[in-house]
């Protein structure tokens, strides 16, 4: 944890309190049955000031996850944008990666969560390039993991909920144990899904495939939706479709989508290199049109950007 953001305010339940106060009794439902639900948004530095990115979209998808574990978060959608806007500005912050989080607290131990009153906290955190800085350019190596998504009637896999990356943690630190900077998980029909924390896009012939986003187990991702955004402004194909293992091998260009990874570049997987072995031309033109977005350099046609002071 960066230390600048221990020195600063966090939004609780409707409040702003001292980061160190922020806590929680050791018996909260969330800590034993994983009933939790989060979004990661970010803040970015532009010409014209600090701007959120899709902001409403991530608070609705936030209420939604929440929603579909029949749990009711007792702050409206224009609240929760407000805290995530107002957070920044009681840090003076000119970028951040905000994380709204929503969790059973303190009332009874049991499976049934009903009774446990729903806290809800939104954080600001100095963050960097989630995979590192020259990732962008340079690409990352990843494996295929030997963890399996959950099949859709197990887990839902539409809900962004604490529990669900349980399977996340395996899957990233089988990677991190290999040296590698991440995983590609498959799901219970054999086909490709996504790393343990992103989507992923596979290009050929000048097309890109990314698994569709109901039937392949995969979260939804705002930046995935984004990405086939640009690419249709940009006329350039997209095709949601079930992706075998094999395809990734012989694939011209392969990158991932995230929040946190933003569009970042795969060279190899299971030590065979990806085309070139570093960002294709087509990766770096949509990554160019996402970052000109940000920048402003373009029309924000979509109305993507939320302008924080």
């Amino acid at each position: 944890m960066d230390p600048r953001d221990e020195k600063g305010k966090m939004w609780y339940n409707g409040k702003f309190i001292d980061w160190w106060d922020a806590k929680i009794h050791v018996m909260s439902h969330a800590l034993h049955y994983g009933t939790s639900f989060f979004e990661g948004i970010r803040c970015y530095e532009t010409p014209k000031g600090a701007a959120i990115f899709r902001l409403q979209d991530h608070t609705k998808r936030f209420i939604n996850s929440a929603k579909i574990y029949r749990t009711e978060i007792p702050f409206s959608e224009e609240e929760i944008n407000n805290a995530c806007i107002e957070v920044i500005k009681e840090n003076n912050l000119k970028s951040a990666y905000i994380r709204p989080l929503a969790f059973r607290g303190y009332h009874s131990l049991g499976v049934d969560p009903t009774k446990c009153p729903v806290e809800v906290i939104v954080a600001v955190l100095n963050w960097g390039k989630y995979l590192g800085e020259e990732a962008l350019s340079q690409g990352v190596d990843v494996r295929i993991s030997s963890w399996n998504r959950m099949r859709a009637n197990t887990m839902p896999t539409l809900a962004k909920a604490g529990g669900t990356y349980m399977n996340s943690q395996l899957i990233k630190m089988e990677a991190m144990a290999d040296n590698y900077s991440e995983g590609i998980s498959i799901d219970a029909n054999g086909f490709v899904c996504e790393g343990s924390g992103e989507n992923i896009f596979v290009i050929r012939d000048g097309v890109l495939h990314t698994p569709p986003q109901y039937g392949a187990s995969i979260l939804p991702g705002l930046t995935r939706d984004s990405v086939i955004h640009i690419c249709n402004d940009l006329d350039l194909e997209v095709k949601e479709t079930l992706i075998p293992r094999e395809l990734l091998y012989i694939a011209d260009e392969i990158f991932f989508t995230g929040t946190a990874a933003e569009l970042t570049p795969i060279r190899s997987i299971d030590h065979m290199t990806i085309g070139a072995g570093k960002r294709g031309p087509i990766t770096e033109k949509i990554q160019k049109r996402f970052f000109e977005i940000i920048d402003s350099k373009v029309k924000d046609k979509h109305n993507w950007l939320t302008f924080v002071y």
